[in-house]
């Protein structure tokens, strides 16, 4: 392995096929300015994404090598982590040319046969720099025109390689070895907070690079939501915690959670765990190259459906409007798996598997709403499927 987070080669195949799909799509260029994009073709990788104040961006040619536009403070950072050579530099903050005139500059001068550059435009896509600066380099640019490029750029980052899967494999195993020590770590009487501290700290040691997603909740036979920051809120006999996570392990997430039942479990929740479980099963066994996504949606709701109803329990679904998407360098990509999405499984593909269902419960006489979420990260090979992370427990683990 090299410096890099790749090898080169890896790099070079990368930008070798966004130029054969550039070709496809009559495109002279990209234009990469989102971290993970910029990631994804260049190497370069540093904490100062956070910081809004200096943009970067990267030219992607048809035809030609790549063309990175960076902050002098940002040279030396090019040079430890990317492989890309044409770095040309400004020194920035200057707001009023921040880079803009050097980015022109390199559109205007990649080879010319289409009259269209792609840039970051579509659905779940960002552009990480000032939106004046992006309408100034249009007027600036005025006889080529800016075309949404990112359903290309989906196209080429939803089928992984080899090395990519090794990676959310590394931080899904990490993530399941913090997930299982978490139970000698947890009591009643503690925080949601402390309790997801804890959590973040077994991860961290176990060589996770970042933790930005750790959400946790806690409440009397459940939980309503599981998108909540952790509260100061103490958990007591009864309740159930649900832990979340997108960690990352050289820039790719694994996303997955976990229950906990603190004292023994309500047989109603223990019925609830169990259908979403079986469901989880059946949404791993029918993701097979050749179903599309909103199969493998269907699939999982009627497990959940007849298995509901076998028990006189009214099936609900959760409205989350999907049931997994895909997973990489960013914790949430397509495709998603939902109803009607066309989107053909193939080998490559890593995705989350994400049954839920709502179901009501009698909570010192009065009805409360909660949902039952499960969730496990998948790699799609030629072979079959490879699960990424360990399995959840088939039984909701209990605090003693």
């Amino acid at each position: 392995m090299s410096a890099f987070d790749f090898e080169v080669a890896e790099y070079e195949n990368r930008f070798e096929a966004a130029q054969r799909l550039m070709r496809r799509d009559r495109l002279d260029a990209i234009l990469i300015t989102s971290e993970d994009h910029f990631r994804y073709f260049t190497g370069f990788n540093s904490p100062t994404w956070v910081n809004l104040t200096r943009p970067r961006y990267a030219v992607l040619p048809c035809q030609g090598e790549m063309i990175l536009v960076i902050p002098t403070s940002n040279a030396e950072i090019a040079a430890r982590t990317s492989w890309v050579r044409d770095v040309r530099t400004w020194i920035s903050p200057q707001p009023a040319d921040d880079g803009i005139s050097l980015l022109r500059d390199a559109i205007r001068n990649v080879p010319s046969g289409y009259g269209r550059v792609g840039a970051e435009l579509g659905p779940e896509s960002r552009l990480t720099m000032p939106v004046g600066d992006f309408l100034r380099l249009g007027r600036e640019v005025s006889t080529i025109e800016l075309v949404d490029a990112y359903p290309l750029l989906r196209e080429l980052l939803m089928r992984k390689s080899a090395a990519e899967v090794a990676k959310i494999q590394a931080i899904g195993q990490i993530a399941s070895s913090a997930y299982e020590a978490l139970p000698g770590r947890l009591r009643a009487g503690m925080s949601i907070r402390e309790a997801c501290t804890a959590f973040r700290h077994e991860l961290l040691q176990g060589g996770a690079e970042t933790s930005p997603y750790v959400i946790g909740v806690a409440e009397r036979h459940g939980y309503p939501c599981i998108n909540l920051d952790p509260s100061n809120k103490k958990i007591s006999e009864g309740d159930v915690l649900v832990i979340d996570t997108g960690s990352t392990r050289h820039g790719y997430f694994c996303d997955y959670n976990r229950e906990y039942s603190f004292g023994p479990l309500h047989e109603k929740l223990r019925r609830i765990y169990d259908i979403v479980w079986n469901a989880t099963e059946v949404g791993i066994r029918a993701t097979e190259p050749g179903r599309t996504m909103g199969d493998i949606w269907q699939q999982m709701s009627n497990s959940m459906q007849e298995a509901s109803e076998a028990i006189g329990l009214p099936f609900e679904p959760f409205e989350l409007g999907r049931m997994g998407h895909g997973l990489g360098l960013r914790m949430c990509e397509t495709p998603s798996i939902a109803p009607g999405v066309e989107t053909v499984v193939e080998p490559g593909m890593v995705l989350t598997i994400e049954p839920s269902m709502a179901y009501q419960i009698d909570v010192d006489g009065e009805t409360r709403r909660y949902v039952s979420v499960h969730e496990e990260n998948i790699a799609v090979t030629e072979n079959g499927v490879s699960l990424l992370n360990r399995r959840a427990p088939r039984e909701m683990p209990t605090i003693a």
